[in-house]
């Protein structure tokens, strides 16, 4: 995993990101990714994520929702 931190707090997932980070371009190359998992990850017996957290490097109109 890559900038993503998992913690299990009773019945609850905590996933932590920092959004200041960047790992470079995606395969694609359409955008910056900040983390992943890079793939689905086993986090607790059969429980398992899958998380990319990524911009649009060259879109300065693009909005959270």
């Amino acid at each position: 995993m890559k900038n993503v931190e998992v913690k299990i707090d009773g019945n609850k997932l905590n996933i932590e990101i920092d959004l200041t980070k960047d790992y470079g371009p995606s395969k694609s190359g359409k955008t910056i990714i900040i983390a992943t998992t890079e793939g689905n990850q086993l986090i607790k017996d059969d429980i398992r994520l899958g998380l990319n957290c990524y911009r649009y490097e060259n879109n300065p109109d693009q909005k959270a929702n």
